[in-house]
């Protein structure tokens, strides 16, 4: 049982997998990075100075205490509706997913051109010496067999 889990665990395809993984964690880390401190400022600035990652509707907030930000309600147990950060993680995804059909696509017109490459052609007929010059050993082979 032990020889086969480490087979499994070693095959190329876990491995791959394993490394994808990994590798898509990094990714994602850098999407966030690159949404938050950089595309999610210039669009707030565009439209006026929004800070996305502070919008938010207070649903429950029994102390009537003024809340100026999503970090002050969540350390104060005030129920908030953070439909800014919702907006953060939705062009996270939209940014991560073009970049995978970017790379699928790819793939699949290398893929296709690897299905797509034409025969080997098959080899030229022989020339008239050639064929005179094969009648000529197969006739020498002939006579020394005998």
């Amino acid at each position: 049982m032990l020889k086969e889990f480490r087979d499994f665990a070693l095959k190329g395809n876990v491995v791959d997998l394993a490394i994808g993984v990994i590798i898509g964690a990094a990714f994602g880390a850098i999407v966030s990075s690159m949404v938050d401190d950089v595309f999610m400022p210039i669009i707030g600035l565009i439209l006026g100075g929004i800070d996305f990652s502070n919008l938010f509707i207070v649903l429950s907030n029994p102390d009537n205490v003024a809340v100026p930000s999503v970090a002050f309600a969540q350390e104060n147990g005030i129920a908030t509706l953070n439909y800014g950060l919702f907006i953060n993680a939705v062009v996270k995804f939209l940014i991560i997913a073009f970049v995978l059909f970017v790379v699928v696509k790819g793939i699949n017109r290398v893929r296709r051109k690897e299905v797509e490459k034409p025969e080997p052609a098959a080899p030229p007929a022989p020339t008239a010496e050639e064929a005179l010059l094969m009648e000529i050993r197969d006739a020498i082979k002939a006579q020394s067999v005998s």
